[in-house]
Parts: structure tokens; sequence; C-alpha cells
């Protein structure tokens, strides 16, 4: 592809798939590459692998804070709308020493007694959502199966009911799904939405404490400093949205290309136990669900030989990284058994490494498990339905059967004590 051909605003070729042409005649033609923006200047796109890497660990000279994370920043799309500027609030919108403080006080609820916890609960939690649809023979994958083990999960660590977790669904499409006419809601609404919500929870819980993370966060303290009400509210938003949309979306594409590579799923079935930790890590590099990230300069700089003025947008293409040919061999195969296997969809290490990476990798193991135990005969009804974005590769629907089977009906789930300490 010429590089006049290449345009990585046009969401629509995102859903035709043509971004994977598109960034892969950059690797080979245009590492660092010049993007114009009909909106104003325009911005520059990191493509290799380790360039994208030393952009993401250096947050000195590439800020989070200053601009945003993505092109353009949602938050500036919405902010008329009520959106509150999450820049210096959320994680991700800051830059240490900053985000180092949120970080170590956010970490309290995410010890490793709360995740081995989480992950009893949602091993009981899999079996039951495979239970309740696999007598059906049909679903909307998505919706149905990929959807439900994040909610769920997001639910069980903000301390919202169960019966209340389509609220966060919704609230989450409604945020990443702005520019796909499927999601019609209003974007500031569903924040302001969520953060009365979340504010409510919180104090909920300044009354009556539970074993869940907004209690470990409302009294989160660490030499006398604690978050505010605002930052726990923008925090509650970031596990709704990050830790839902892109572990559904991993599920869903990580099953897709189980289905399209047959092979590959027959060897998951031959022996799940020896190749579910390969599979979650090759599935997770595939859909490399958050497909860019911002960041502005905050010097003049040098990049691969080109002058970088103070205030650039440079945007590290994680979904180009994730098919480097300098990195992986035959990136374009779905390959289960890929080792090493060193992907940054997680975000390649620094600061902003993913603080919910090992509870996605718990999430996938045991939905797949589940699936490729009990529905190993899945196959698609038709093509995946994919979401209309270039900052989140989703896929929307998902049809797909299988002979229906029996129920497990695991007895109830107890969870030991909660013990507030």
């Amino acid at each position: 592809m010429s590089l006049e051909n290449i345009d990585l605003l046009d969401a629509d070729r995102f859903v035709r798939m043509e971004h994977h042409e598109m960034l892969k005649s950059l690797r080979e033609q245009a590492p660092l590459y010049w993007h114009v923006d009909p909106a104003g200047g325009g911005f520059w796109n990191v493509v290799r692998h380790a360039d994208v890497q030393m952009v993401n660990r250096d947050n000195e000279l590439y800020s989070s804070e200053i601009g945003g994370i993505s092109i353009p920043n949602p938050g500036e799309r919405v902010e008329e709308g009520g959106f509150v500027d999450q820049r210096g609030l959320n994680m991700l919108y800051t830059d240490p020493p900053k985000h180092t403080r949120y970080r170590r006080l956010v970490s309290k609820g995410f010890t490793p007694r709360m995740i081995r916890l989480l992950e009893q609960f949602l091993a009981h939690r899999a079996t039951l959502i495979v239970d309740n649809i696999i007598g059906k023979g049909e679903a909307d994958f998505v919706e149905d199966i990929a959807a439900e083990l994040p909610l769920q999960a997001i639910a069980e660590i903000m301390g919202v009911p169960q019966k209340d977790r389509h609220l966060l669904f919704k609230w989450s499409n409604d945020l990443i799904g702005v520019d796909d006419p499927e999601y019609e809601g209003d974007p500031g609404e569903a924040a302001m939405e969520l953060y009365a919500y979340a504010h409510k929870l919180a104090a909920d819980r300044g009354i009556d404490p539970q074993d869940d993370i907004i209690t470990k966060l409302v009294n989160a303290e660490i030499d006398g400093d604690r978050l505010t009400e605002l930052e726990i509210d923008v925090f509650m938003l970031l596990l709704s949205v990050a830790g839902n949309e892109t572990t559904r979306n991993a599920t869903a594409h990580g099953m897709h290309a189980l289905l399209t590579n047959p092979d590959q799923f027959t060897l998951l079935k031959s022996d799940v136990e020896k190749h579910l930790d390969t599979a979650v890590d090759e599935i997770i590099r595939w859909a490399s669900p958050v497909l860019h990230f911002r960041r502005t300069t905050t010097e003049p700089t040098q990049l691969l030989g080109q002058e970088i003025e103070k205030g650039s947008r440079v945007v590290m293409w994680y979904i180009s990284a994730n098919r480097d040919e300098d990195v992986f061999t035959d990136p374009f195969v779905f390959d289960i058994t890929r080792t090493p296997n060193d992907h940054i969809a997680f975000g390649g290490g620094g600061a902003h490494y993913c603080l919910g990476a090992n509870l996605a990798r718990a999430e996938l193991r045991l939905i797949f498990k589940e699936i490729a135990l009990r529905m190993p005969d899945m196959k698609m009804e038709g093509e995946p339905e994919r979401l209309r974005s270039n900052f989140i590769g989703g896929i929307k629907h998902l049809p797909v059967s299988w002979t229906p089977g029996p129920r497990v009906d695991p007895p109830p789930y107890e969870r030991e004590t909660r013990l507030i300490k």
C-alpha cells in the first residue's frame, strides 16, 4: 500500500480490517509517520515493537497528562456535555510522580489475596455462564458469553449488585462507542451516571465496609495520603470501561480466531491444561483490544532521526507492534503454542503497565477452559460485527451455535469470611 492511501482516522477502514495492511506498510516504509489531521495539525505514528516500547516507558518526555491518550482524546469530544476532564484524576491521564502516588493507593485493592478471592468467585461464575446457555445451542457469543465474565468480575470488584451489572455494560458502550451508530447513548450523560453510581457506592462503603475493592479504595492510605472522592469516582469509571471492554473484546477476538483456525481450536481441546496459558497470551496478542495510546511531547526531541517539536502528538500503535515481523515469526498466523510471545497488549512495561493484566489472563483462562471442555463443537453462524473505532478493537456481535449440552449446576459459592483490616 502506498503511503498516500493511509488514513488512520477513518474508523470505517478499521471495521473492514484494513488497518493491518496500513500499519504493515508503515512498518516497512515509514516507521515514524506524520499523519495530517483535518481538525488541525497532525500527529506522529510509532508502529514498530521496539519504538512503541521506548515511547511507552519514557514518561518524562512523552506525557499522558498534557493532551490525553487517544486521537482525539475522548474527553475532549464531550466536555461540553458535562464530561469531567480526567487529566490528573484518571491513572491513564497522569504521569509520575502523580501516577505513582495514584497507583500505590489503588493497588491496595488489588492485593494477591483479593485476586485469589476473585479468581475463586470467577471460576464459579464461568461455569454458571455456560450453564445458562448450553442448553440453547446458539447465542450471540459477545453478549451472552464474552461480556458476562468481565462484567461479573467488575461488579464483584466494585461491590455492584450483579443485577446492576448491565448498567455498567451500557455505560461503557456509550463511552467507548462514540463513533459507532449502534451505541446512541450520550457519553457525557453515561459518564455522569456512572460517577453518581460510584459515588453512592463509596458513600455506602464508608458506612458499611465490605471486602471489595471500593472499600479498600475508600480506606486506602499511605503516609496520611488518601484518594479524594472525585479520584475514587473516576477510578470506578476506569474500572468499568477498561476492565470490561478490553477483556470482553479479547474473548470475542479469541473465539473468532479459534473458529476461523479450526486446527488451533482442535489443538487446544486436545490438551486444555497444556495449551491454555500460551493460548491466552496468543489471544491477547492477536486481539490487542486497545489499538493505540497517544502521548504528548514535553520538550523538543529527536525520534528515529526526526526532529519532534514540544507539544507534538505521538501515537503508539500496539496492534502494529504486536504484528511486528522483526519480533514475531509469521505474525499474521494465529498460533496458540507461540513462545516466546513478547506482546505488548498490556502496555509494554513502564509506569502504565496494565494493573489488571493478571486478572484479565485469569478471566480468559477460565472462560476458554469452560468453552473447550463443554462446547467443543462451537461454530460460527455469521460474520462478526465490528466496533466502528480506531481506538478500541471491538467485536459487537458474533453468532455461534453448538450441540446443546447439560448443565453442571455447581453448589452455591461460599466466599471465605470477609475481614476488613
